[in-house]
């Protein structure tokens, strides 16, 4: 074949890849991060790892209980959305919320935190070697700020909601600047692709 032909038709392929990826409300992550891993607490007390998930897709994002209004806007948001997706889609999806402030988030705090959003979210926390290994997977970081006079602070952390298929692969990360529909389609497009493949497997 001609080169300039190949060329053209190289040049087509890569037009068409870039298109698909810009139809993504998120951001693709897929290729780009290890699949899911862990050890933490759940809410529950029990020391979970990742397959307390296996086999479903799920939405994580990690925050604190005492956060005054990023995490629960942004979790507000993903339930939101979650409860647009159509069933089946909607009973597959996990929600999952991982605290990055162990000290005053125990089992109790969590499941009274993670229960007035949903019934389908479940909370996680662990010490600062499991959360340190656990943020650095993903590619996020979390810290402090100095105490005040009444024992409170503040913590800074990642914004971004991370979704995961059901064989824990990485595939999408959701910014805050996403709105409820943009989410609900982003989740409904990746988790009909996953029910797709699985008919055809």
């Amino acid at each position: 074949m001609n080169p300039r032909r190949i060329a053209l038709i190289a040049a087509l392929l890569l037009g068409l890849t870039a298109c698909g990826d810009e139809s993504w409300h998120g951001k693709s992550i897929e290729g780009l991060m290890p699949e899911l891993e862990f050890e933490l607490t759940a809410e529950s007390g029990e020391t979970v790892t990742e397959s307390v998930f296996a086999g479903r897709p799920v939405a994580l994002y990690f925050g604190f209980t005492h956060c005054p209004d990023i995490c629960p806007t942004t979790l507000a948001r993903l339930v939101a959305a979650a409860r647009r997706l159509p069933e089946p889609l909607r009973e597959e999806l996990q929600l999952a919320f991982v605290s990055v402030d162990p000290q005053r988030d125990g089992p109790r705090q969590l499941s009274d935190y993670t229960d007035a959003f949903s019934d389908r979210m479940v909370g996680l926390t662990g010490s600062q070697r499991q959360l340190k290994a656990f943020t650095r997977r993903y590619r996020t970081t979390y810290g402090y700020e100095e105490e005040r006079s009444d024992g409170s602070y503040n913590v800074s952390h990642s914004s971004a909601i991370f979704v995961f298929d059901a064989s824990g692969e990485p595939r999408l990360m959701l910014l805050d600047s996403l709105g409820v529909a943009e989410i609900a389609a982003d989740l409904e497009r990746l988790l009909s692709r996953e029910a797709r493949n699985a008919d055809n497997a």
